[in-house]
């Protein structure tokens, strides 16, 4: 069940790269304290699956660390390190990695220390892609190596994101790869990212394999969302009224009429708000508040920005209309949910 139906079929498709000399794709993996096990095991797994579906050496790995002891996770659970940066940075020469992935944790803003900062500069000038999972986006962005580059991060960050590092190229996708730094948004959206090197490294057959091993319906686009519009939970509606919560959903700042959102979706008002009567229960003026109340607790939860900021941020014109409305929604204040945010959040941010 578990191997490949034809492996000759397997080792005549892979690349000439993959085969010359049988010399192993070298994947290493920064893992900073408080990492997702859950982005670590479903970025390596992938490529432990390929090399047992195609009985080839065709990936290798190790786990790194910013020294030698062993790296507690967001659930507890500790795991042991191959090696430092520093032991790193010294065996890139002889045996050059040809991957760094970098799995962060919280709270992500404090974890650029001067000695971090300084490999990944030292990676980066020796021409050594660094992929960056889940919160990892936003260290590579505090480094400035990503200015001018597409990025994504986990959707819970987009919003603070976009605010902090005024970056208009930030995506709501799986992974973004663009140049030297590809960037994925965390989670199981790691083995997307995975599955994606394992196909550009070795063909679509090894690819595909290793979603059908992992009982994984297909290859996903890095180009997909990482949620379905809000509000939106099932399958077979109508596109129009999908391509309607787009709109809204990008245009946060300064709100649209509902006839404006009507018109770029291509249907009119009346249909407009059928639609969401069927599909969402709700009219389309009520679920465009809530986009841009759920934008501002984002913000609030995820930055130190000013309430008011954040209000006009998200469209609203006075700070009691963005009380009233957030209350409404929230059930307690902008105050109550900056109170909640943990005490790490903010430090240079905002």
């Amino acid at each position: 069940m578990n191997a490949p139906a034809n492996i000759s079929a397997m080792k005549a498709l892979t690349t000439p790269e993959t085969t010359a000399a049988l010399r192993p794709f070298d994947v290493a993996v920064l893992v900073l304290p408080g990492f997702s096990h859950l982005a670590l095991h479903a970025y390596i797994e992938p490529f432990r699956i390929a090399n047992a579906v195609s009985r080839l050496p065709l990936f290798c790995w190790q786990i790194v660390g910013t020294s030698r002891q062993p790296v507690e996770g967001a659930n507890g659970l500790s795991v042991a390190v191959n090696a430092s940066m520093d032991e790193l940075v010294a065996g890139i020469g002889d045996r050059r990695a040809d991957q760094l992935a970098i799995i962060a944790g919280e709270p992500v803003e404090k974890q650029l220390t001067p000695q971090l900062n300084a490999f990944l500069r030292v990676v980066a000038r020796r021409g050594v892609p660094i992929s960056a999972v889940g919160t990892a986006t936003w260290l590579l962005a505090l480094t400035g190596l990503l200015a001018g580059t597409r990025c994504t991060i986990h959707w819970s960050r987009l919003a603070a994101f976009s605010e902090v590092f005024h970056k208009p190229r930030i995506r709501d996708s799986l992974f973004v790869k663009d140049g030297q730094y590809p960037t994925c948004a965390g989670e199981l959206a790691a083995f997307d990212l995975a599955v994606d090197l394992i196909g550009s490294h070795t063909g679509g057959f090894v690819a595909q394999e290793v979603c059908r091993h992992a009982t994984v319906e297909g290859q996903r686009s890095g180009s997909n969302r990482q949620t379905g519009p809000s509000g939106l939970a099932f399958a077979g509606v109508s596109d129009k009224l999908v391509l309607a919560m787009r709109v809204m959903e990008e245009n946060v700042e300064f709100p649209l009429s509902m006839d404006e959102v009507a018109q770029r979706g291509g249907i009119s008002r009346r249909q407009l708000e059928r639609l969401f009567a069927t599909h969402i229960g709700q009219p389309p003026v009520r679920h465009y508040l809530r986009i841009r109340v759920d934008h501002a607790k984002r913000l609030i939860e995820g930055t130190r920005m000013p309430i008011i900021d954040i209000a006009i941020a998200c469209g609203f014109m006075s700070a009691s209309h963005f009380a009233k409305c957030f209350r409404a929604f929230n059930r307690f204040s902008p105050q109550q949910c900056r109170a909640m945010v943990p005490a790490w959040v903010g430090p240079g941010l905002g």
